[in-house]
């Protein structure tokens, strides 16, 4: 039995690699996570050769049954992992030398572990983005059960977090809504950009047997073989893609956690956080703390970190593979993990959390926020320039301030001091539900 316990590369050198350096060099805890990707995508290429008579039928029939043996170990963890052989790759390769001998020496005919290992990844990221899409959609739905519910609930909407135009939560939560839909967008986009081959780019340039890329393309799920073999080899911006969506769909839900952070103080006390996404304090009793939405909030950062690390690692490599590249798969599954966790969560507290329509009322109607519904009354009623309405509504607002109170509480004669053309009407539109209700 041939290389059982070597490198693949041993032959080539004199002495064996130190110890520091298997260390630094091995990725098998990481990359083991690839196992499912690596066996398929070998058994569809041990497939082509057959096809194409590039090796004995016989052998490959025996590496697929090898191969389909293999993960059913790792499936059932009985598959020992072996930081000595690096990587995912040459750990099932090893195994299968062990399973049926040196048949598996065809395996990696024209084919390279730099074609190979981003194949793998590419499977898995498409894999990951169909997952993230589906948790996406869960906090889509609460986001819009929750709106169904509270179409006619009133509260302030904000502008610097000060109180700008009475709007619905129905509204609020909606918006939210629209992000998570461009976050799916994106993920798909992602998808269908990265849904090409690298199989059959070897290690940079091609192979000299007559494979069948189409053929391997297809059985795989990729639309088409990539067009560049150097490119296949090298390109990443599909997994700094996959990165930048999980951080721009993490600061989408660092914005939410942030409100439902603010709206369950005492001093909002828009909402209510279920005790299942709380905790409490060691020393204060009345605390509850709203734990699960400061930790999506703070996940943010390890989201844009991960963004950072890859972009960071390829932005000076020339042409094609560079073994920096190895460090592009932790950041990516960490980020998978993460966001998936967070929306989850996120999915959760929505789902929970309970809202106080009569304090968010009383919220939208403080502030002034029917100052705008006062110029414009100004407008349609009294053919004037906005402009000039806009000045006008600030000098009775700056009477309200002056007075110490709401603006619906002015007298009718207090703004004909001011204007001498407003008509009592001009109170109807300073209710707010009349003034949401006005608003397209």
């Amino acid at each position: 039995m041939k290389n059982k316990n070597k490198t693949v590369w041993s032959n080539r050198f004199g002495k064996t690699n130190s110890k520091n350096f298997q260390r630094i060099g091995a990725s098998i805890n990481i990359d083991k996570r690839l196992y499912n990707e690596d066996i398929q995508a070998s058994i569809v290429h041990v497939q082509m050769l057959i096809k194409k008579s590039i090796i004995p039928k016989k052998d490959g029939i025996k590496i697929i049954k090898g191969l389909k043996k293999i993960k059913k170990e790792i499936d059932k963890n009985k598959f020992k992992f072996k930081e000595k052989f690096e990587d995912i790759h040459q750990n099932i390769e090893k195994r299968l030398f062990q399973i049926i001998g040196d048949s598996a020496g065809h395996l990696h005919t024209a084919r390279s572990r730099n074609d190979q290992v981003v194949t793998d990844f590419k499977m898995w990221v498409k894999k990951a983005s169909f997952d993230i899409n589906e948790t996406i959609n869960f906090l889509i739905r609460s986001l819009l059960k929750k709106a169904s519910r509270n179409i006619d609930t009133v509260m302030p909407g904000f502008t610097h977090l000060q109180v700008a135009q009475p709007v619905t939560l129905a509204m609020h939560l909606s918006a939210y809504d629209q992000m998570m839909e461009r976050d799916k967008s994106r993920v798909l986009d992602c998808k269908n950009r990265l849904n090409e081959s690298p199989l059959g780019a070897c290690a940079l340039s091609g192979t000299g047997f007559n494979i069948d890329r189409e053929m391997t393309a297809s059985k795989l799920g990729f639309n088409n073989p990539m067009v560049s073999t150097m490119d296949a080899v090298s390109a990443r911006d599909f997994a700094t893609e996959f990165l930048f969506i999980c951080a721009q769909c993490g600061l989408h839900l660092s914005r939410l956690a942030e409100e439902i952070i603010l709206w369950v103080t005492p001093q909002f006390g828009f909402a209510r956080l279920s005790d299942a996404w709380s905790t409490g304090s060691s020393i204060m009793p009345q605390k509850k703390n709203p734990d699960a939405a400061e930790l999506i909030r703070a996940k943010t950062g390890r989201l844009n970190g991960n963004l950072i690390q890859l972009l960071t690692v390829m932005k000076a490599l020339p042409l094609a593979y560079n073994k920096d590249m190895q460090e592009d798969k932790q950041a990516v599954f960490e980020s998978f993990d993460t966001i998936s966790l967070c929306l989850k969560a996120m999915t959760g507290m929505v789902e929970t959390m309970e809202f106080h329509a009569p304090i968010m009322k009383k919220a939208a109607e403080s502030g002034y926020a029917t100052a705008t519904e006062i110029a414009d009354w100004l407008v349609r009623n009294l053919d004037m320039p906005f402009r000039d309405a806009h000045h006008v509504t600030g000098a009775i607002v700056k009477m309200a301030v002056t007075k110490n109170c709401k603006l619906d509480d002015l007298s009718l004669s207090d703004m004909q001091d001011i204007e001498p053309r407003i008509t009592d009407d001009i109170f109807n539109v300073l209710d707010v539900e009349k003034a949401v209700a006005s608003r397209k």
